[in-house]
């Protein structure tokens, strides 16, 4: 039996949103109005409002060939709610834009908001509204994520202090080398198409980039243990570009230490398979969506609660610039080799 395919002609653009956004729950007594007027009203009654928007381009920033629509519309929910839980913020609504061309389906769209809406759901987002357009050619999809701080309590990149400590959440560098199998089992695909993909079990590198998660639970015990960090990054773009981010930021330096950065054995092994270092993966690769602070080390013992958290290295003097120790006891000045979204990688 062939799969059901809806032209998305055949309902026109308020059909194709009245069909996208039927099945809405509101999950937060600020949203006010969500979707169906001509614009949402929020109230996050006294408190501040944060905003961020993403957008993800096909051929630029994923790839259909290896990535499902529903993961593709959960990872661009995630990818936003990062950038708000990285100001120390809670997202509360989101807005979807979306262009696309007459290959995709009713029943595409569907798949990809079933993704956008287990999202909403596992982080208690509301879907407020958005648009739809037609693109000449592949997927276009742009995020605005909206979120909520009591006053005074957003952090950002520009605030570290000389001394404090350097800390990431999770384990980095996975999400870069699950990249490289589905790159592999592409070009071979299209070199043999009559071959199964081969993906050696990797599912936890692969689950990285596919489907990654934002640190809502990093947030939460931040705040449950009383600890505001001075300074605050997702990382997106591999570790070493977030690191000078915050360096530039608050005028400071760095000293990182290869042997604290968190890998997991999982990735360890997969670099292995293609012979790169795992340490390169975690520095250049990106798409990781941990989150990268500062905090004063008189909070270091309440760190140790948490073993989602690394002490990674510390800032200093801006003369020093941003170092990184090996595992060798060599210094080596740290570089930007992360992800460019003008260049590729």
């Amino acid at each position: 039996m062939s799969e059901e395919r809806t032209e998305i002609s055949t309902l026109g653009e308020f059909g194709l949103i009245d069909h996208l956004t039927k099945n809405i729950e509101i999950h937060n007594a600020s949203t006010v109005l969500g979707v169906g007027d001509d614009a949402a009203v929020i109230d996050h009654f006294g408190k501040q409002t944060v905003v961020t928007t993403d957008m993800l381009i096909e051929g630029v920033h994923f790839d259909l060939m290896y990535t499902p629509l529903k993961h593709l519309g959960y990872k661009s929910v995630i990818v936003n709610l990062s950038d708000i839980y990285a100001m120390n913020a809670t997202p509360t609504q989101i807005t979807i834009a979306l262009g696309f061309s007459s290959r995709f389906s009713l029943e595409a769209l569907d798949e990809f908001y079933e993704g956008v809406y287990a999202a909403c759901d596992k982080y208690g987002v509301d879907l407020i509204g958005g648009d739809t357009c037609t693109s000449q050619k592949g997927l276009i999809i742009s995020v605005t994520a909206i979120g909520e701080v009591s006053p005074g309590n957003f952090v950002k990149r520009s605030t570290a202090q000389k001394g404090d400590l350097l800390c990431c959440s999770g384990d980095l560098g996975a999400a870069y080398v699950g990249l490289l199998f589905l790159e592999r089992e592409k070009k071979i695909y299209l070199e043999h198409p009559q071959l199964q993909p081969d993906l050696e079990n990797e599912s936890y590198v692969i689950g990285r980039l596919l489907k990654p998660e934002a640190r809502k639970d990093i947030i939460e015990f931040l705040e449950q243990n009383n600890i505001k960090p001075t300074s605050m990054i997702d990382i997106s773009d591999g570790l070493s570009s977030e690191i000078l981010h915050l360096c530039k930021q608050s005028q400071l330096g760095v000293v990182l230490y290869e042997d604290k950065i968190p890998f997991s054995e999982d990735m360890k092994r997969a670099a292995f398979k293609f012979e790169i270092d795992p340490t390169a993966c975690a520095l250049s690769g990106g798409e990781d969506y941990e989150l990268l602070f500062t905090l004063p080390q008189s909070e270091y013992d309440k760190l140790v609660l948490n073993e989602q958290i690394s002490v990674i290295g510390y800032m200093t003097e801006p003369e020093q610039g941003a170092k990184i120790i090996t595992k060798g006891g060599h210094t080596h000045p740290i570089t930007a080799q992360g992800w460019n979204a003008f260049k590729g990688r």
